[in-house]
């Protein structure tokens, strides 16, 4: 059995303000920093961790770097599990964002999911590309490994919705993933079943994170 467990990063400066971070180098608050150090006891306590993915956008180094203080396991920075890149409208605040641009809005329908905006990509192409490193991720696993990925609320949103055979709009409106909360999933090679342990677990915080 292979355990994967999916953290996201810790609060940031843009989370604080709900500013739309898309692809920003938005840094660590200090909460975010003792969030990445309380997790990082907890994954030290409760997983022998054997390596480490993280998205390489700056939150996500940021936290892994902190998680590493931790967990002695090496890392590996890919590109495949950064968030959304909502392009031009990077930076707007996120309640602004779904008033002035609606059409992005799931809750309007599932079309919303493959809107682009400029310079940017589409839902579907988030999905896309991280439910893709999610296949090869397991069938390159080896049995009775423990990865850890670190990585944000959607890309975690859409691997639990790729495995409860979620829709899109499913996947990202129907279920929460609170900074530094924890995912654990279990892999069984022989079967190529995967099964949801730990969902959106954020025992391990002190304070009560930002959820969206």
């Amino acid at each position: 059995m292979t355990t994967i467990v999916a953290v996201r990063h810790g609060e940031t400066t843009w989370n604080r303000k709900e500013l739309m971070q898309g692809w920003a180098p938005a840094p660590l608050t200090e909460l975010g920093r003792e969030q990445a150090n309380q997790v990082g006891d907890t994954l030290a306590d409760e997983y022998d961790v054997d390596r480490i993915l993280s998205s390489d956008l700056y939150r996500t180094k940021e936290t892994t770097e902190l998680l590493l203080e931790h967990v002695d396991a090496p890392v590996t920075f890919e590109s495949a599990w950064r968030g959304h890149d909502i392009g031009m409208y990077q930076g707007l605040p996120a309640d602004e964002m779904f008033e002035r641009f609606p059409e992005y809005g799931l809750e309007i329908g599932p079309e919303a999911a493959y809107e682009q905006p400029e310079s940017g990509e589409s839902l579907v192409e988030v999905r896309d590309r991280v439910v893709e490193r999610w296949k090869d991720l397991l069938g390159e696993c080896d049995p009775d490994e423990t990865i850890l990925i670190v990585a944000h609320g959607g890309p975690i949103r859409l691997i639990l919705g790729h495995v409860k055979e979620l829709d899109i709009a499913e996947a990202i409106m129907e279920q929460s993933q609170a900074n530094s909360s924890i995912n654990e999933f279990h892999y069984d090679l022989e079967t190529d079943e995967t099964e949801v342990i730990r969902e959106n677990d954020t025992e391990a915080l002190d304070h009560p994170p930002i959820i969206d």
